[in-house]
């Protein structure tokens, strides 16, 4: 992020109302290298294709907050692979990482990784060390400390239904398990932010939120959130694209103060539900509009969205959820143009 864009951000955190309006995303592998015109592999294994649709991104949209900005990932396998999960990468698909555990009986012996030296994590650091150069040579920081959330990545070592499971019958293995995720990422998290001073914010993407109840959400959630989002930083910024009717009302608990949630719950509820404390990052329907639409669908859902908000401080507009796959140039121009014009 530019230097401009950082400085907006944290206006429009402290409820100031931009003119005109920002517009921001999450953009990441289901949409940028497609998009930039190479394939996922080799926006994955070719640093200098990955740098280049970044800056392809941020050229053809500068007045667009790209967040977290120059994201080093490998999508879902990044911080499973870790913990020693398999991963398969197909040319153009989405990598996908393999289970670790078979059996809540194995979390015990489950060591927590070093991601100074464990998995693909030192390929991220070192593809963004070498890029680091000609990003701040563009005007550009590198602003967030990122990784999936720990409800996320134990749904990657167990298996969704099989983590789920676990809670329900063998809570105290579970808890074990996001003792060791959360010490692992509290690692991580600290491990970027002394490689790069610049950082100021944590990105943490975490959908598993949405797939538990409050009960659930308070014991196996809540503190855990609370301790990785503990450090010092201007932005705390959690992705939840799943159903976040439970979770939202304990954002600013968690001390998140920037939210992008799924398309479905209504920006106004959401800022009543956190009492307006929380950044919103959202929310037309990401596939069905943003993608699916023509450019008149996508002003049509803008405008929509515009008009039917109560109050437009802390509002970053954007799609709910990450950019998805097959945006093109025309909707996102679109989608802009409606948002800055109002």
């Amino acid at each position: 992020m530019t230097e401009k864009h950082w400085n907006d951000l944290l206006r429009i955190l402290k409820g100031e109302v931009l003119n005109p309006l920002p517009a921001g995303f999450i953009i990441d592998c289901p949409w940028l290298p497609n998009w930039a015109g190479m394939t996922i592999l080799d926006y994955f294994t070719n640093d200098a294709m990955w740098l280049d649709a970044n800056f392809k991104a941020i050229n053809a949209f500068p007045d667009v907050m790209f967040l977290p900005g120059f994201w080093s990932e490998y999508g879902m396998c990044t911080e499973p692979s870790a913990f020693g999960a398999r991963s398969n990468f197909p040319q153009n698909e989405f990598p996908h990482a393999h289970k670790v555990l078979h059996s809540a009986s194995e979390i015990e012996d489950l060591p927590i990784p070093n991601p100074a030296i464990d998995g693909l994590l030192p390929f991220i650091l070192n593809r963004l060390k070498l890029a680091q150069p000609k990003i701040e040579d563009a005007g550009h920081k590198i602003r967030f400390a990122v990784a999936r959330g720990p409800l996320n990545i134990a749904s990657y070592l167990m298996g969704s239904t099989e983590f789920l499971t676990t809670m329900m019958m063998e809570p105290d293995k579970a808890e074990l398990l996001m003792q060791k995720i959360t010490k692992f990422l509290k690692d991580w998290i600290a491990l970027q932010m002394e490689t790069f001073p610049s950082i100021d914010g944590i990105l943490m993407l975490d959908d598993i939120i949405g797939f538990i109840g409050e009960d659930q959400f308070q014991q196996f959630g809540l503190p855990y959130f609370k301790e990785l989002y503990s450090p010092d930083v201007s932005v705390k910024f959690l992705h939840n694209d799943a159903p976040c009717e439970v979770s939202a009302p304990f954002l600013p608990e968690i001390g998140v103060n920037l939210f992008n949630m799924g398309f479905d719950p209504s920006l106004n509820d959401l800022k009543k539900a956190t009492q307006n404390k929380v950044v919103m990052l959202g929310n037309i329907p990401p596939r069905d509009v943003l993608a699916a639409g023509s450019p008149d669908d996508v002003k049509k859902a803008t405008q929509d969205l515009l008009n039917g908000l109560e109050d437009k401080s802390r509002v970053l507009f954007s799609c709910g959820g990450g950019m998805p796959p097959n945006v093109s140039t025309e909707n996102l121009k679109a989608f802009v143009e409606t948002v800055q014009s109002s």
